[in-house]
């Protein structure tokens, strides 16, 4: 199996049918880690990869890992020890916006360059500090099916479903994620990347080319939601129910 922790160098799509056809892309670059075993970075690196287990989950765990196990056997998985494999952002200098973080998790017999995983978690964030996450049990393909349960974009109201593409990244990454609503699909974003050795050297090359990188997402996301604002995007009122907060900056 190639070696983790990995760095993809990526683009991001999105693509957006109706009301209104509108497309947006970006360069950034993402990690593939095994929680269990984080990037151990050169002190004067470790300003640009940081994994909090505040950001993920409920955000009160000592480790991800236990966020992520917690969150299984609320839905009844027990990994009992076997691997996964996480795809995210890290956090640079303090900061992170994690749009999606994809969890291959296996059983603790399973080989993840041979085996199927046992489930896909989908943790999705969305710019108003809410978050949720998704079990998936994807088919040989990696497709999977959710219901939709958390407002992510303003133009679009919670419901229909998501049809995601998440195949395990190998030396290259291709994930498709579909919002389908009754009538079709009106957004799909997609993410392709291309492998790199998480060493000193590409992570520094990556973090010059696209510095600040999860606010530069972040702050694209919302500029092109002002744009579709301007261009006459009806806003679909957020749930009042509370949803809840990850924080995103270190105090």
């Amino acid at each position: 199996m190639n070696a983790v922790p990995a760095l993809y160098a990526c683009t991001i799509s999105h693509v957006r049918t109706t009301p209104r056809r509108y497309a947006l892309r970006h360069r950034t670059y993402m990690w593939l880690v095994d929680p269990d075993r984080p990037p151990q970075l050169p002190r004067a690196l470790r300003t640009l990869a940081r994994f909090d287990p505040r950001d993920h989950f409920t955000g009160d765990r000592p480790s991800i890992r236990a966020g992520l196990d917690a969150f299984l056997a609320e839905q009844g998985v027990r990994l009992d020890g076997g691997r996964v494999l996480m795809l995210t952002h890290a956090r640079v200098f303090g900061y992170v916006f994690n749009p999606l973080t994809l969890y291959w998790c296996y059983g603790p017999d399973a080989d993840p360059e041979t085996r199927q995983p046992l489930c896909v978690v989908a943790e999705v964030h969305n710019t108003y500090g809410g978050r949720h996450c998704y079990l998936l049990h994807p088919d040989a393909s990696g497709t999977a099916r959710a219901e939709k349960k958390l407002y992510v974009s303003p133009f679009f109201p919670v419901d229909g479903g998501y049809r995601m593409r998440v195949p395990r990244p190998g030396s290259q990454l291709a994930l498709t994620v579909h919002l389908e609503r009754e009538g079709g699909r009106p957004f799909t974003a997609t993410v392709r990347g291309t492998r790199r050795a998480a060493n000193p050297a590409t992570l520094l090359r990556l973090a010059l080319r696209h510095p600040w990188s999860t606010l530069t997402v972040s702050a694209a996301i919302r500029l092109h939601g002002i744009r579709l604002y301007l261009r006459g995007l009806p806003v679909q009122p957020r749930p009042r129910r509370p949803e809840p907060r990850i924080p995103e900056k270190v105090t």
